[in-house]
Formats: structure tokens, C-alpha cells, sequence
């Protein structure tokens, strides 16, 4: 088996970019793969990590060119949540990704992953909610 020392995030979206962008930063192994060549835009001038043009939700694409045996930790943030909760699954099952972090539009989408241990979901409904109270105080 290949030593774990990449990230790997699913999605070039603003949020997989950023993410992507930071752990580049701090000097992290990162490969993005995402099928839109133009999402790689996204990612910051200082990016230093790889990219991957490709369907993810294809294994070859997931092992051969992502090299997903490599990684110690997946971020799938696509904006489709049965597409991330596949991912999520093939990651933490198939290729035994130590630690899968997933982002879910619908925070329902949770109940699929609560039997995988080494996979989080991040639920940014839930976040701004949270948020969003935290800044109005007790008296909403």
C-alpha cells in the first residue's frame, strides 16, 4: 500500500478551492479533481498542489489520476449531495481513506454516513442558522 501524505478534494467550487487554496498554504500534498477544467481558476495564485481534470465518480479517475491510495483525508464538496454521499462512501469503503469529510446541502443526507466512523458531515444549512442566531442574540 502507498503512504498516506495527500489530500484529496473533490470539487472546485468555491469552497473546495478555498480549502484546497489553505491546506496548499500550509504546505499540505493537495490534488483537486474536478471535471470543469475552469474550476481550477478558483484556486489561489499561490496553489502548489495538483489538479485533475476528471469525473470523479469514476474509479480510474479516483486511482489513476488522483492517486486516491495516497491520501490520509478527502474533502468531497461538490454541490450534489447524492453525488458527495457516493464519493463519501467509495472513499471511506472501497479505498479506506482514514478520515472522509463530506458537505451535504440537506442535513438528512447524514443518516446515509452514520455507520462509516472515519467520515464527517458539514451541513452549511446549519451553519449560517447557527451563525445567523449567534449574531441576533436571544431575543430573535
Amino acid at each position: 500500500m502507498a503512504s498516506r501524505t495527500n489530500i484529496v478534494v473533490i470539487g472546485c467550487g468555491r469552497l473546495g478551492a478555498s480549502l484546497a487554496s489553505h491546506a496548499s498554504g500550509e504546505g499540505r500534498n493537495v490534488i483537486v479533481v474536478d471535471s470543469d477544467p475552469e474550476a481550477f481558476d478558483r484556486l489561489y495564485e499561490g496553489f502548489s498542489g495538483f489538479t485533475v481534470e476528471g469525473d470523479a465518480t469514476d474509479q480510474s479517475v479516483l486511482a489513476n489520476d488522483a492517486r486516491i491510495e495516497t491520501a490520509y483525508k478527502v474533502l468531497v464538496t461538490t454541490g450534489n449531495d447524492n453525488v458527495n454521499l457516493f464519493l463519501a462512501r467509495l472513499c471511506s469503503v472501497i479505498y479506506e481513506v482514514p478520515e472522509v469529510l463530506v458537505r451535504f446541502d440537506d442535513p438528512q443526507a447524514g443518516e446515509l454516513i452514520k455507520d462509516l466512523k472515519n467520515v464527517r458531515a458539514v451541513y452549511p444549512f446549519e451553519l449560517s442558522y447557527q451563525k445567523l442566531l449567534s449574531l441576533e442574540g436571544e431575543d430573535f
